[in-house]
């Protein structure tokens, strides 16, 4: 692995006050070319602006997918990774999706340790906060041919991440727009999945809301993300999440709470959940609470949902009633290396890794 080090004359994570989500990026950057059907080295360089052709197929025809990640530092000064091994797994399945080649384990890991050994510097050291993590591929080939690319890019950049979300979100019901549908590429982080949610998206702020929640395409009956996010519905000690499909994203973090949630000892259920359910357990005082959660986000509730002919509030329960805010303070106390891990999720990034490499 090629690594250029650069000593920093830019601020650092300590000089600045961040407020605003994905734009205040550390000093390097993993690069990685696909051509001839191979993956060639791997590098670290310093964080630049990159030139490509306008020609190039991404652009056009959308060749590209993502992750998203996180790197913690605890009271000790020591910085680890949050089960890597599902988003190795995640974005080569969205790779195969999108028909472009899959990454290396040692590309993927190996240059994630060594770029967080590189710039531990810029994990906050602050509870709640993060070095967010997003590695991505996309197809270089410059050519406007309708077919898939011969040339491809993984690279890994780095922002740092305050908290995403700093208060409960008003979400509405979506009744016309869908995020994906059967057989399409809803389960994979594809740039454009992100893209056409925008303007629905849009269209939900314009009435008061922050996000909305996705159904199903074919009959806008069943619950199925919010956002960026997976899902829970609390009715009365039960936790319902929608099942994982091609339609639906196997969010880690969803995962994870599942995983908590199971060992908490409380009751969960993966299936189907219908909007007009959800309903009716407000209007019985059966919901108790309904919240989202993704790697940016953690977890967020919601104090309100929007239909089309009413909105139905949630109350702001406290700690001790909440599942939802039990379950984001023992995720990020995992996290953070502030209480046990019993599922053996967190990955140490070794100090002076990157003499070894």
């Amino acid at each position: 692995m090629y690594i250029e080090k650069v000593k920093s004359s830019r601020l650092t994570p300590e000089s600045l006050e961040i407020k605003t989500f994905g734009n205040t990026f550390a000093d390097h950057m993993l690069v990685c070319n696909y051509k001839d059907g191979v993956w060639g080295e791997a590098k670290i360089i310093p964080f630049q602006e990159m030139s490509f052709s306008p020609a190039m197929q991404a652009i056009h025809y959308g060749q590209a997918c993502f992750e998203g990640m996180k790197a913690y530092k605890d009271e000790n000064g020591d910085v680890f990774m949050f089960r890597p091994e599902k988003n190795f797994e995640r974005i080569n399945n969205s790779a195969i999706r999108l028909n472009m080649p899959t990454v290396p384990k040692e590309v993927f890991m190996d240059g994630l340790k060594a770029l967080l050994d590189i710039d531990r510097d810029w994990v906050p050291p602050t509870y709640g906060m993060a070095l967010y993590l997003r590695p991505f591929i996309f197809a270089t080939e410059p050519m406007i041919t309708a077919r898939s690319s011969e040339e491809f890019m993984f690279c890994v950049i780095t922002a740092v991440a305050p908290d995403y979300y700093a208060k409960p979100l008003r979400v509405k019901i979506a009744d016309k727009y869908s995020r994906s549908a059967n057989g399409g590429v809803g389960y994979a982080k594809a740039a454009g999945n992100y893209a056409a949610s925008f303007y629905p998206t849009k269209l939900a702020r314009e009435e008061g809301f922050d996000q909305v929640i996705w159904t199903d395409a074919s009959t806008h009956e069943f619950i199925e993300e919010a956002g960026t996010m997976n899902v829970f519905v609390r009715i009365n000690d039960t936790l319902i999440t929608a099942p994982i499909s091609e339609r639906i994203l196997n969010g880690v973090t969803r995962n994870s709470l599942i995983n908590i949630a199971k060992h908490n000892g409380w009751k969960v259920e993966e299936r189907p959940i219908k909007v007009s359910e959800m309903k009716a357990a407000h209007k019985d005082g059966s919901l108790k609470e309904v919240f989202g959660c993704g790697t940016a986000v953690v977890l967020n509730t919601f104090s309100a949902i929007g239909y089309p002919d009413e909105t139905l509030d949630l109350a702001d329960m406290p700690m001790e009633e909440s599942w939802g805010k039990q379950l984001k303070k023992q995720l990020m106390d995992i996290q953070n290396n502030k209480s046990e891990d019993p599922f053996g999720w967190r990955v140490k990034v070794e100090k002076n890794l990157v003499n070894t490499l």
